[in-house]
């Protein structure tokens, strides 16, 4: 492979798309978030338009061309009906189930470089992962599981090889949707968007829990602001986070709550995966939004809450540490799987 190859990731979101690249040993061409708007509600066509438009800007601004291109990968939510196929999700438009965003990107790419393009495409998550476990494992040999708390709960395995784990039907490492452990929560069983009611973990660690668990941590805090205050429930939900950082006791009793819950569901997976390293990513752990303070209390509670449930030798081994890529992860982690696909 040329030194001067380079790999380039896209990485959807429901509202932007951020655009990365890595030089031919795997080292990031740039750590500077770059990021175009999505444009959804104006269909599939828009969306691939605005990939391949960023990728463009991207190769302009650090100049580079099309012949370095090696490969693209494309980092996008799922669930999938089939490799590159959008299954229905809550993310986007009910107009994009049974796209074929492999197809539209593909076309679009060989139309803009003059050839064709190798694309890889999966799940936004396993891709993360694969960009955080090439971090946090350095010259050390072991697996890694990443959870990522935001709107929902990302989750993904990445093995020894540095593939993330996709599963026969692409729908593995699905673990935002078991079953949480309501009894040792002393919690309700939530509904979850999935459709489930058996009180999925996602809805106890991320944002897409957090108007449940306002309302039924708020009886304990009656002289809170937020308990007479006529805001919708979701303007009230995201409020929390920047009050947690002020130390304000109801925001950071339902923080609390979110790591306890994310480090049982971690001994969990401990049980099923046995990985060396746990990385932790999300807006939780992100250093322009959250304090240091915020974030040491968060994982020391993950720890805690997990370390009771582990096996004694998995005590000793398991570490646990924050995201270091931040948004970049995604499409870093594109760029990586096409890089081991194509080189």
């Amino acid at each position: 492979m040329p030194g001067n190859t380079i790999f380039l990731g896209t990485d959807s979101g429901a509202t932007t798309s951020k655009i990365g690249g890595i030089w031919a040993d795997g080292s990031p061409i740039s750590t500077d978030l770059y990021q175009t708007p999505t444009p959804s509600a104006e269909g599939t066509l828009a969306v691939v338009d605005g990939w391949v438009s960023g990728a463009v800007r991207f190769l302009e601004r650090h100049g580079l061309d099309w012949e370095q291109v090696g490969g693209v990968g494309l980092a996008i939510p799922g669930p999938y009906i089939r490799y590159g196929v959008m299954g229905s999700t809550t993310n986007l438009p009910k107009t994009f189930e049974n796209w074929d965003f492999y197809g539209e990107y593909s076309a679009a790419l060989e139309a803009a470089a003059g050839r064709p393009i190798p694309l890889v495409c999966g799940n936004d998550g396993n891709y993360g992962a694969v960009a955080e476990a090439r971090e946090v494992t350095k010259d050390e040999k072991g697996t890694v599981i990443m959870l990522a708390p935001g709107s929902g709960l990302g989750c993904a395995y990445v093995g020894v090889d540095g593939a993330p784990l996709e599963g026969d039907t692409l729908n593995g490492m699905e673990a935002s949707h078991f079953a949480a452990p309501v009894h040792l929560l002393g919690v309700r069983p939530y509904p979850c968007g999935c459709g489930k009611t058996w009180g999925c973990i996602e809805t106890y660690t991320s944002i897409a829990g957090l108007p449940m668990l306002l309302e039924d941590h708020l009886p304990k805090f009656p002289d809170h602001p937020l308990a007479s205050s006529t805001l919708e429930s979701k303007e009230k939900v995201l409020q929390l986070r920047d009050l947690a950082q002020h130390g304000d006791p109801l925001a950071c009793a339902i923080f609390d709550f979110q790591a306890k819950a994310l480090g049982i569901h971690v001994a969990m997976l401990e049980m099923v995966l046995d990985a060396r390293f746990v990385v932790i990513g999300g807006g939780l752990m992100d250093p322009t939004a959250t304090t240091d303070a915020f974030r040491s209390n968060y994982l020391e509670i993950v720890r805690d809450s997990c370390g009771e449930y582990l096996w004694t030798r998995q005590r000793e081994t398991v570490k646990i540490s924050a995201a270091v890529l931040g948004d970049l992860s995604q499409a870093i982690g594109a760029a990586l799987v096409a890089r081991q696909r194509y080189s």
